[in-house]
């Protein structure tokens, strides 16, 4: 689970920033976990395998569903957020035997079989998108269910442009350096529309699929915007600056958006869900 950026980047940037990142759980994380579940429809009895799993925010109440008689396998590559994900699980949770959390590259996870494969915003990661999904579900059974979840293209735009912006004000020549990176980095080419994204699973081999966009949007105080940087890979724009810039940014960045007038952020997302040949 995360953003739209390249792999090694950003999973460098969860690892090292784990905290920030568990801390937008009640405002990001559950509520579009929370979307996905309720369109994957994790049964009781279920085998499923939630990819990229993050600190578990759709493999905990996945597991919840699937109950005593079910699995879930919760796979991220990151020790860091399974380890979250496991004091998640300690913190919130009744015991849950059937939640079973494994470091490891999801690309290399071989047992087959799975009633559902999710994956919640974690497509970015995995290199080639379109040959990661296909690799996820090859995971599924025939006749499973695969559900993925992606950034709609009008997620963070207003947003991300004001802290780009900021960063080249106030970060010096490593700010400037940061933001060329920012805007040249590769991004996979994914479905923009519900109809595009149905299309694609469809594509991909998948039957009877369906597709739909998720509005949000979250009001901003000065806290929440920051935390917003902080906590998502758009940190990554001032991981360089030392603390007089980094101050300098966040000054600057909080005086953009009330120019702007931007006081709500744009957190939508694309859910789709298709089912194996039987």
């Amino acid at each position: 689970m995360g953003e739209q950026s390249d792999v090694r980047g950003t999973v460098r940037h969860f690892v090292e920033h784990a905290s920030a990142f568990a801390d937008l759980d009640a405002v990001v994380w559950d509520p579009i976990s929370m979307a996905t579940v309720l369109r994957s429809a994790p049964q009781f009895g279920e085998l499923v395998l939630d990819a990229c799993c993050g600190d578990g925010a759709s493999a905990l109440p996945s597991a919840e569903l699937v109950g005593s008689a079910g699995v879930v396998d919760a796979v991220d590559l990151s020790e860091t957020m399974i380890e979250l994900a496991r004091e998640r699980a300690e913190r919130e949770s009744a015991p849950l035997p059937q939640l079973r959390l494994h470091a490891a590259d999801v690309l290399e996870w071989e047992p087959t079989g799975y009633d559902l494969v999710q994956c919640v915003l974690g497509v970015f990661f995995l290199g080639d998108a379109e040959a990661a999904a296909q690799r996820l579900i090859e995971r599924a059974k025939p006749g499973g269910r695969f559900a993925v979840t992606l950034w709609a293209p009008t997620a963070f735009r207003d947003f991300t442009k004001a802290l780009c912006d900021a960063v080249e004000a106030e970060g010096g020549e490593a700010g400037a350096e940061a933001v060329a990176a920012f805007r040249d980095r590769s991004q996979p080419v994914l479905p923009e529309t519900p109809g595009a994204l149905a299309q694609w699973l469809g594509r991909l081999g998948l039957e009877r699929t369906r597709a739909e966009s998720v509005p949000r949007h979250l009001d901003l105080d000065d806290d929440l915007a920051w935390r917003l940087v902080v906590g998502m890979s758009r940190a990554r724009l001032i991981a360089d600056l030392d603390d007089e810039a980094r101050d300098a940014v966040a000054t600057r960045f909080l005086a953009i958006l009330a120019e702007r007038d931007i006081a709500r952020v744009d957190v939508s997302t694309l859910i789709g869900v298709g089912h194996r040949p039987a």
